[in-house]
This record gives structure tokens, sequence and C-alpha cells, in this order.
């Protein structure tokens, strides 16, 4: 009877712990702000860029905060190239889509991704 008992409840425990398997935990962000918004893209460009060229001329690299919409905040970094890469933050989700343009070659590009949330706070 105890070989029963303990059996059942080992079949229990494992069936218990198996009813969470397969779900994710999604991970809530606090909503971004415009000041966050500045930071993790600035944080992402001075960790991918070359900073060094502007230690002389600090006027020819930049982040910038552009014009903000209902939905996303338009952050502005320019490269001593003269090329720009524009940072679309969307307020809920901290997904960020970039944009760079050349403005001597007139080109625009889709550039990727990134997620707002592992560039602030660094």
């Amino acid at each position: 009877m105890k070989k029963v008992i303990a059996i059942s409840s080992v079949l229990l425990f494992l069936f218990l712990c198996s009813c969470n398997k397969g779900k994710t935990e999604s991970v809530q962000h606090p909503a971004v702000t415009e000041e966050m918004a500045y930071e993790g893209v600035s944080n992402y460009c001075h960790s991918t860029y070359d900073w060094s060229v502007a230690e002389d001329n600090p006027s020819i690299m930049y982040v910038q905060m552009g014009e903000e919409t209902e939905s996303e905040y338009h952050v502005v970094f320019r490269s001593y190239t003269g090329a720009f890469v524009h940072f679309y933050v969307d307020k809920t989700s901290g997904t960020t889509r970039m944009v760079e343009y050349v403005p001597t070659l007139d080109i625009e590009e889709e550039a990727g991704t990134i997620d707002l949330f592992d560039y602030v706070n660094k």
C-alpha cells in the first residue's frame, strides 16, 4: 500500500510539473520614455561604432533626438562619414528599427532592428 501511495505521489508531482512546460514567460518591460530611447540608442552607437575619430572634433559624430510620434521616438546618429542612422523606437515594446541614410549618395536602406532594453542602463 505504501508503495502505491509513493508511486502515485511521484506521478502526481511529475504531472503537475509538466503542466507548465511549453509556456514561456513574456518579459514585461516598462513603457519606454524619451530618456530611455536616447540612452539606449546612444549606448548602442557607442558600443557599435568607432568614436575615436571624433576625439579631436566631437561635432562630427553625435546622437540626438528627432521627431516624436504617438507610437515611437526618433533618435538620429550621425557618423563622421556623413551618414545618418535613424532609430525608430517603439514606445510600448522597445523594438527599434534602424534606417541608414547616406545623403551624398541619396541612398536609404533598412539596417535591422535592436531591442532597446539590451542597451538601457549599460
